[in-house]
């Protein structure tokens, strides 16, 4: 009876290893998932892609750049959207702010340059309650450092948001994140923006995979 039960504990035993080995460790775990363009492929650093609404039904077109002046005069520049898809666009590049990282991540910050003349760097404006998101023309300062970080999240049916959250580089910030939405002004222009009360479900197109 005893020799049963031995053997019988064994096998348990050998069944629960053999269980546990099989279960494979969550790696960068779902929560940083690579984040993913229209053709199902990995968004990669320093790749040109298009970002543009995940819904076309009257939430403006791809992101683009708008000539007005958004900072107090300091940059001409502020990141918008077509008021029509099809309309002129720019590409945009991400930088993940872990080094060495080849792909954008869900949840991990990056920094976006917008291009156009020459590269320019997306950051917080200062602007109003609401805070729209600008172009830095000098490439930013290090007492804005923390204004040109965003990250991506995850919604439903594989669309993404752009978040204002810049925690992974300042973990020790007291910060409100916020999602990145759109604001309409007295002229039509829509602006992204911090605080405004619409998110923006967005998708990434890869620019060599869109027709012009």
């Amino acid at each position: 009876m005893l020799i049963k039960l031995f053997v019988s504990l064994a096998i348990y035993i050998g069944l629960l290893i053999t269980i546990l080995s099989s279960i494979e460790p969550s790696s960068s775990s779902d929560a940083n998932s690579a984040v993913l363009d229209t053709q199902g492929n990995k968004v990669q650093s320093g790749v040109e892609y298009y970002v543009r609404p995940a819904i076309t039904d009257d939430v403006g077109g791809y992101v683009t750049l708008i000539d007005r002046v958004c900072n107090n005069g300091s940059c001409p520049l502020c990141i918008g959207q077509q008021n029509v898809v099809g309309a002129s666009r720019f590409s945009i590049k991400f930088t993940p702010f872990i080094e060495g990282e080849s792909v954008v991540r869900e949840n991990r910050v990056f920094k976006a340059l917008t291009l156009c003349v020459q590269s320019t760097e997306w950051k917080v404006g200062d602007q109003e309650s609401v805070k729209r998101l600008i172009v830095a023309c000098d490439g930013g300062d290090d007492q804005g450092l923390l204004k040109g970080f965003f990250r991506i999240e995850k919604g439903n049916l594989g669309i993404y948001y752009f978040v204002w959250c810049p925690l992974e580089v300042c973990p020790n910030c007291r910060l409100n994140c916020s999602y990145v939405g759109y604001l309409i002004d007295e002229n039509g222009n829509r602006f992204l923006a911090l605080g405004a009360n619409s998110t923006l479900p967005l998708i990434f197109e890869k620019v060599n995979d869109v027709s012009s």
